[in-house]
């Protein structure tokens, strides 16, 4: 099995360099031609012919390479279908904002957790992304655009935590200035609430920042469209959820897609406020988005407006989300992983 070089921090490709019997110094000269972007590695020119050949045989330059590129026609919205090094592919999102460029990138191709409300559940999964193929979502997506990214999303396809190793190598290596030196408090990792990971990452106190699909005010209602819930039932969640925020003092995000008939009525926003009654937490109101086959309605704007206030009147933060994207269905829950013939 071939290693997966751009993956290793540089103490790491120091070790693995020095046990082939190469020089220490020539870890740094790797490193510093991946930071370049460099395809292959004949490109790694100040290198020697025998180190060259040693890479090309035993590890692999790990791509996200843009293969279709759908712009909205309604927000400057870019939604992007990556090619990855075996030929699998993910999707993921470009947004602009005022305070400058957001991605939104995948974990895995595709997702296990079965949300009836998400594409990307219903198209099967195959495998999990390595740390570096995160990482060449957000360099390719800056290549395109010639801009760089000041905010990443772990929102895409597939479950963060259920990729919890590589989401942790993610963000150390993507943090550090070996690589895009973008920072913890810059980076957004959502879950649908795996409850150990979620203890996890909290006693890691990295600082970044964690948002809970929650979905609904009770087990019942969660289960009928979240089946994880049957794992780890909302009072564990909403446990995890405390322990998060005591670890590292920041504020924790719950999702809340809202769908008409199903948990959007002023029963629902109450039952939320006493559940979230006294948590630093915001949550994010989003109108549920067409995914086919799921039958779902959005609730109407009279609807997500009477849901708001109850939670305001609770002294509960909660804003609707702006959908952006909608045109090319790059709005939350609608990425995918399987493509018709001629799609790429």
């Amino acid at each position: 099995m071939l290693t997966d070089i751009k993956s290793m921090n540089l103490s790491e490709l120091i070790a693995y360099l020095t046990d082939n019997g190469f020089e220490k110094f020539r870890a740094k000269q790797v490193l510093t031609w991946i930071k370049q972007d460099a395809r292959s590695f004949d490109d790694m020119t100040n290198i020697p012919a025998k180190l060259r050949e040693f890479l090309k045989k035993n590890t692999y330059l790990a791509k996200a390479q843009i293969v279709r590129v759908q712009r909205s026609k309604i927000d400057d919205t870019i939604k992007y279908l990556y090619q990855l090094y075996d030929g699998e592919y993910v999707e993921g999102v470009l947004m602009r904002y005022h305070h400058g460029l957001s991605v939104c990138i995948s974990t895995q191709v595709g997702c296990k957790m079965g949300c009836t409300f998400c594409a990307t559940g219903k198209s099967g999964f195959s495998r999990s992304l390595t740390a570096s193929e995160m990482i060449a979502q957000i360099r390719s997506a800056e290549l395109d655009v010639g801009e760089r990214i000041s905010n990443v999303g772990l929102m895409g396809m597939g479950e963060p935590f259920d990729n919890y190793d590589n989401v942790i190598r993610f963000l150390k290596l993507v943090s550090s200035e070996d690589s895009l030196h973008i920072g913890m408090r810059h980076i957004t990792i959502s879950t649908c609430g795996i409850v150990p990971r979620m203890r996890d990452f909290a006693d890691l106190q990295l600082q970044c920042g964690l948002s809970v699909s929650l979905h609904a005010p009770d087990d019942e209602a969660r289960s009928r469209t979240m089946p994880i819930n049957r794992r780890y039932p909302i009072a564990e969640v909403i446990a995890a959820s405390k322990y998060y925020v005591d670890k590292t003092n920041r504020r924790i995000s719950f999702e809340y897609a809202l769908i008409s008939g199903e948990n959007d009525s002023d029963n629902h926003a109450r039952s939320l406020s006493e559940l979230l009654s006294g948590m630093l937490c915001h949550v994010n109101l989003i109108p549920v988005n067409n995914v086919t086959g799921a039958g779902y309605q959005k609730s109407t704007l009279k609807r997500q407006n009477a849901f708001v206030n109850i939670l305001a009147q609770a002294g509960i933060n909660a804003t609707v989300r702006r959908t952006l994207g909608s045109d090319i269905d790059a709005s939350c829950g609608q990425l995918k992983r399987n493509f018709m013939k001629g799609d790429v």
